[in-house]
């Protein structure tokens, strides 16, 4: 197993050996590492930003020996949209999608060496009204299937493209939102997701952490209801399903005003009930309390029943069987920004 780990100061390669766990790094020292993702061909691909030279997108077949693609994603000369960060990669069969911050949606057909804007979604009729929250405004989850794709904009919503990206529609009733006072009209727009995750054989079925508590749609997005049972709080970053078992995780904080695990208590909660209800899941829990967060980002599974999260206390937690145990692995890195796991 390898482990690719993204910080604020760089990104680590943890490569799994006989003797324990080997680091390489730091890669890309200097500049933060913000995604990790693979082209169609198998090509690696990390997200590199820097407040001085923007940001960059590298490709490597052994992991560690990288080099720049050709032009990563950009807005149109003359905008007045910056581009800040790469959030996420998302594969479509020949094609690449990146979500990126300030909020839009880039597409690559060669590999990600060079990427075109999707103006259905960057130029959206509610634009105007778009506004970022706390980690800014930034497209950071995207989900796809039976002809359908959804992103996640922070914090504008869930958007729903049903004609290969062509025109987009907002879909959020039955999220609360921050500003609407109950008895007001309900807007399109402005509601923070955080994270987003789906059923790939039933892709209509989609689990949503938002900042106002964990939701489930069976309707691809046109209607959500809260689900929370056995949580100890709503709000948090974290959501995974497990595709063969169905298993869901997340990790829940305390609150948008203080965002460190409840009581200090740092756990990984399941459901095996597709969110009817939830609670804690393996053993191997610290007992010391662990004022820390996980960003919504810093995680990644596989098939195979691997999971790993960072905080951004820099601490690494792996399992390798569903949850049943988990480990903590060293060393502290820097503030953990984005995982991926390879197998």
């Amino acid at each position: 197993m390898r482990i690719l780990v993204g910080s604020e100061k760089g990104g680590f390669l943890l490569d799994e050996s006989r003797s324990g766990w080997q680091v390489e790094g730091p890669l890309f020292p200097g500049w933060k590492v913000t995604a990790f993702g693979q082209a169609p061909d198998g090509t690696h691909l990390a997200a590199v930003g820097s407040n001085w030279f923007g940001v960059g997108v590298h490709h490597s077949e052994n992991l560690v020996d990288w080099k720049p693609a050709d032009s990563p994603p950009a807005w149109p000369e003359g905008s007045d949209r910056k581009m800040e960060q790469i959030w996420t990669f998302h594969g479509s069969g020949d094609r690449l999608y990146a979500g990126v911050a300030q909020a839009g949606l880039f597409t690559s057909a060669d590999g990600g060496m060079t990427w075109d804007p999707v103006d259905g979604l960057n130029e959206h009729p509610t634009r105007e009204g778009w506004f970022p929250g706390a980690g800014g405004l930034c497209t950071h989850r995207i989900l796809e299937g039976n002809g359908s794709m959804w992103v996640g904009i922070s914090a504008v919503g869930v958007f729903r493209s049903d004609d290969d990206g062509t025109t987009w529609l907002p879909k959020n009733d039955g999220i609360p939102s921050v500003d609407t006072p109950e008895d007001g009209e309900r807007p399109e727009i402005g509601y923070c997701v955080h994270g987003l995750a789906h059923d790939p054989s039933k892709p209509e079925r989609i689990w949503r952490q938002d900042h106002q508590g964990m939701f489930r749609s069976t309707d691809g997005g046109d209607n959500w209801e809260r689900i929370e049972d056995g949580l100890p709080a709503g709000f948090g970053f974290v959501i995974w399903r497990h595709a063969d078992s169905g298993r869901l995780f997340t990790i829940p904080l305390e609150s948008s005003e203080n965002r460190v695990p409840v009581d200090g208590d740092l756990r990984v909660y399941g459901s095996d009930d597709d969110g009817d209800s939830w609670s804690v899941v393996g053993t191997g829990w610290p007992d010391a309390p662990q004022f820390t967060a996980v960003l919504r980002r810093a995680f990644d599974g596989t098939a195979d029943g691997a999971f790993c999260f960072g905080t951004s206390g820099g601490d690494l937690w792996l399992t390798r069987d569903l949850g049943e145990t988990w480990e903590r692995l060293g060393p502290s890195f820097p503030r953990i920004a984005t995982i991926r796991l390879i197998a």
